[in-house]
């Protein structure tokens, strides 16, 4: 994707998302948002991609800053996506509430999740905080797994790839890529996606704090994914989840 001012003529957002959408058959899941700023062409580009993904019914995390912009002024454009996952931080969370006229301080933090949830239509919010709220405007589940000490800036960076790939799972899991008994609906995949991808992340935030303290960084969470990951799903003597 291109800014407004690196485009020459023969690049316009159309040809942009035509590049992209060939490319969206050989994937499984896709993240929209980081680095997108408010560049005129990045936003008209993001809005077709979005579009194309949602023809191919792929699961989609929509993160950072600018996608919460672009949402704002644009609510239409995932809502009734169900296989749209939204991660605003305490700010972000509050500016979409705005949009959808929700007091984001009105009532428990769990109930405001679920309304937002429901006024976009059943696309799942995790809101993420000292526990992260996940919901999809029917049901609501919290996270509560111990996390670090420390927050740093880029920390939501684990959460989206972690659950990215959760995604990209559950369409492995539709698919039957392996023999299981196809259990679970739609909506129950996408919670649990979200679920474990918060899950991780706060593991993550905790064991990059035992050994950094004050000097984590958001990257020292990358290196812990594994063994959060072992953890939390691998490990069944020390299993939680």
């Amino acid at each position: 994707m291109r800014q407004s001012n690196h485009a020459d003529s023969d690049h316009n957002s159309g040809d942009i998302i035509k590049r992209v959408s060939e490319m969206l058959d050989r994937l499984h899941a896709i993240v929209i948002g980081p680095g997108l700023g408010r560049d005129k062409l990045m936003q008209e580009s993001a809005r077709g991609i979005l579009e194309e993904a949602k023809k191919r019914g792929m699961g989609v995390v929509l993160d950072a800053v600018r996608w919460a912009f672009l949402i704002q002024n644009n609510p239409d454009i995932v809502h009734g996506y169900t296989k749209a996952v939204l991660t605003p931080n305490v700010m972000e969370f509050a500016r979409l509430c705005n949009t959808q006229g929700i007091d984001p301080k009105a009532g428990d933090p769990a109930g405001v999740c679920q309304k937002l949830a429901e006024s976009f239509g059943g696309v799942t919010v995790i809101q993420k905080g000292p526990k992260d709220y996940i919901s999809n405007g029917k049901q609501t589940i919290v996270c509560d797994v111990p996390g670090g000490l420390k927050r740093s800036g880029g920390q939501g960076d684990t959460l989206t790839g972690t659950l990215v790939t959760m995604l990209a799972w559950t369409k492995a899991y539709k698919e039957m890529l392996w023999e299981h008994d196809n259990s679970l609906s739609d909506s129950e995949l996408i919670a649990l996606s979200a679920y474990g991808a918060a899950a991780i992340t706060r593991t993550c935030s905790r064991l990059a704090f035992e050994k950094k303290g004050r000097a984590l960084q958001a990257l020292d969470l990358s290196t812990e994914v594994p063994t959060a990951f072992e953890m939390l799903f691998e490990d069944k003597a020390a299993q939680k989840l």
